[in-house]
């Protein structure tokens, strides 16, 4: 694949739509930032192939793996790379994302949708229990009742079944694709 590409000059709105209009080049940018570094050609089509066929990569056929990789190497990766999207390095098979693949966000999905304001839970949590330990150790009658070993044994228990509960979340929002990547009928 090239190694120059047009990086100085924007996007321009036609080029983002013909690239996002494969589903299996949404695939390479999804799964490229997901993984966060760079990952190799085989690597990206044993994972694509696996959400194509809605199987655990393990479950790949030798086929469906080299269907994926074949149309990979030979059409999706140097679209991209021509476009300066992504970084392909010939000596080690790696992949990479580009500064410029930032400039096609704006047309897919937001990922960030709107949740539970969690910092705002655990300052209130923390509010709560700070005030209840002030009370008690002033004496206030009903809080005072209360042993301080009880008060901090129930606040640990409130910020540690908050964490579980906010971590659940994250997990399920973390393994539900985009809708750019759900309907597939374009490969």
């Amino acid at each position: 694949m090239s190694t120059d590409s047009p990086t100085s000059e924007p996007l321009s709105q036609d080029l983002v739509f013909d690239i996002l209009s494969n589903t299996r080049r949404r695939m390479v940018l999804y799964y490229l930032r997901e993984h966060g570094g760079p990952a190799s050609v085989q690597e990206i089509a044993e994972q694509i192939a696996a959400l194509e066929n809605d199987v655990p990569p393990e479950e790949l056929s030798r086929q469906q793996r080299k269907r994926v990789y074949v149309s990979l190497y030979q059409t999706h990766l140097p679209k991209l790379e021509n476009a300066g999207i992504i970084a392909y390095d010939d000596s080690d098979g790696q992949v990479t994302l580009t500064e410029r693949a930032m400039d096609i966000d704006s047309y897919l999905t937001p990922t960030t949708e709107e949740t539970y304001p969690w910092q705002l839970h655990y300052l209130g949590l923390a509010i709560v229990g700070g005030l209840l330990f002030v009370l008690s150790s002033l004496g206030v009658p009903v809080i005072a009742a209360i042993p301080m070993l009880a008060l901090g044994v129930v606040l640990m228990l409130a910020f540690g079944v908050s964490a579980a509960i906010q971590y659940y979340q994250h997990s399920q929002r973390k393994r539900a694709l985009p809708a750019e990547l759900r309907e597939s009928e374009d490969r």
